[in-house]
């Protein structure tokens, strides 16, 4: 009886030492839990900005343009405001300015520039200065020339005189003395007679064209004041005229 008592107060001992170490199996068996991974980071934005040109002057346009990646609002300052990722649009600067566009996303943001200098306006040429009444006499008022030992107006003297005659009536102010000239051949006094000839002979056809006579002197220095010295019939042509001076 003994016996049996130690066999049944046994019995539940080794059962609970076998629940006992079957249960730590167990707990050994179980692998430990893995964390899963964290989620990748957010890309970084990129953007860039280009200008068509970087001087330009006042009132001038200029084209911006840029592109983008990885944002999700761009924008373009000054005066632009919001833009799409990519595009370009034409701005005119009134002075020199730098253009940053931002751009900003998951990832953060970034930053691109463009500078615009603008330069003023080249200044208008000055104007051309009025020709003064002297330029002007100089331009438009042409001798008369005598063939030699003669103070008969021919055709040349008289298309020459007729140019001169419309210069005087647009400027009635003007008055003149007509000299006589004459070349270096003849004598002194027949030469001074010749000269106020001649000065007389443009004078009078001048005032056929409607000139007051009035507004015209004349004097004759014969050969005394040439305009060529040389002993050539080219020569002598030249000194053999009627020469207007302006009287101030």
């Amino acid at each position: 009886m003994q016996s049996g008592s130690r066999s049944r107060a046994f019995l539940p001992a080794c059962l609970g030492l076998i629940l006992m170490i079957t249960a730590c199996a167990k707990k050994q068996a179980m692998p430990p839990a893995v964390p899963p991974p964290p989620p990748p980071a957010a890309a970084k934005p990129t953007v860039t900005l280009n200008a068509s040109t970087t001087m330009v002057q006042i009132g001038q346009s200029v084209t911006l343009s840029w592109s983008s990646t990885n944002a999700t609002e761009l924008n373009l300052a000054p005066g632009v405001g919001r833009v799409a990722p990519e595009g370009s649009t034409a701005v005119s600067p009134t002075e020199s300015t730098t253009y940053v566009i931002t751009a900003t996303g998951p990832g953060g943001s970034a930053d691109a520039s463009a500078r615009v200098t603008v330069t003023p306006k080249p200044a208008p040429p000055p104007a051309a200065a009025a020709p003064t009444i002297d330029e002007l006499f100089r331009a438009n008022v042409f001798d008369a020339y005598f063939d030699f030992n003669k103070s008969d107006i021919r055709q040349d003297a008289r298309d020459a005189l007729s140019k001169s005659a419309e210069f005087f009536r647009t400027h009635p102010e003007i008055r003149v003395t007509i000299e006589g000239h004459c070349d270096e051949r003849g004598s002194t006094e027949y030469n001074l007679g010749l000269g106020e000839r001649r000065a007389q002979a443009a004078k009078q056809f001048l005032v056929s064209l409607g000139i007051p006579a009035e507004r015209m002197e004349t004097v004759s220095w014969g050969k005394e004041r040439p305009f060529c010295s040389n002993h050539t019939e080219d020569c002598w042509q030249q000194n053999r005229r009627a020469h207007f001076v302006r009287i101030h």
